[in-house]
């Protein structure tokens, strides 16, 4: 399957390729669908995730707990992406990574009331589904597709040692905000400083393009916060404020999913680093 949708992407990409004999718009919108459709192929896992969320909601399930469901279904999703090799091993693994830590995540921010759980499975252990740590790793999943798909390279990523050090932090943080203050906001700006002149190039149909790091993390964390919304919509979990009624989650939330997409950005730049040394760039 995997090579068929690399075949596709290929075509794609010569088909849509800029030409002189097309207008500027004509090559733009061309470069926007390949765009487009590499981003929804990477996107795959976290698409078919909020489809079994909202599938879950308007079908009623009785032979099996909701949260119980969306286990299963993840976990076969997960072996098909791995069967068909839409995700190498060593990605499986980082994904796997980001599982744990956000089941760690979970645990801890239930049992600080931060948001909540409120339907029974069997699956559920201290508040917390199993099924939820598949929301971190989705987004894993997404990071380690597209830097493929977009050949992603990092450029003046000098500082390396400070991105581990400040992904390390921003990660503590999120649990010792509760007790010795949140200074995400102090961690923000270490961000934009030691990311400042840090760019990263990717490629569309055919064409080199480049991208501020830190946009770059504002765009997931935005997107990330979307797929929040819809996610919460549809009962995934609840927020203090959205047990009357679903309200849309906080503005200020986007800094936090911001700083987890730099964890999760770190973690998968440091695979592909490591692949790169060894020579073993999966393509």
């Amino acid at each position: 399957m995997d090579t068929s949708i690399f075949k596709l992407q290929t075509w794609l990409e010569q088909r849509l390729r800029p030409r002189a004999e097309n207008s500027v718009w004509h090559n733009r919108i061309n470069e926007l669908l390949v765009f487009g459709y590499k981003n929804a192929v990477s996107c795959l896992f976290p698409v078919i995730i909020f489809s079994l969320l909202a599938l879950s909601k308007i079908i009623p399930l009785s032979a099996i707990p909701r949260y119980d469901f969306l286990l299963a279904c993840c976990l076969l999703v997960q072996a098909i992406l791995y069967i068909t090799k839409l995700e190498t091993g060593r990605e499986v693994l980082v994904i796997c990574l980001f599982h744990i830590m956000g089941l760690c995540m979970e645990w801890f921010k239930v049992y600080h009331h931060s948001w909540s759980y409120p339907e029974d499975a069997y699956t559920k252990f201290f508040g917390v589904p199993l099924y939820s740590g598949f929301m971190y790793a989705s987004v894993a999943s997404f990071m380690c597709q597209a830097w493929r798909r977009f050949d992603l390279e990092m450029e003046q990523w000098s500082l390396q040692w400070a991105a581990l050090i400040l992904g390390i932090a921003i990660y503590i943080n999120f649990f010792t905000q509760h007790y010795i203050g949140d200074y995400r906001w102090w961690l923000a700006v270490l961000v934009i400083v030691a990311f400042f002149k840090s760019k990263v190039a990717f490629t569309t149909n055919t064409v080199r393009r480049r991208m501020p790091v830190v946009l770059s993390f504002i765009l997931i964390g935005f997107f990330i916060w979307l797929a929040e919304n819809i996610a919460t919509f549809f009962g995934a979990w609840k927020y203090a404020h959205q047990h009357d009624a679903w309200k849309t989650v906080h503005v200020q939330k986007i800094g936090s999913w911001v700083l987890m997409a730099i964890v999760s950005y770190i973690i998968v730049a440091e695979l592909k680093f490591a692949e790169k040394k060894l020579g073993k760039v999966t393509k």
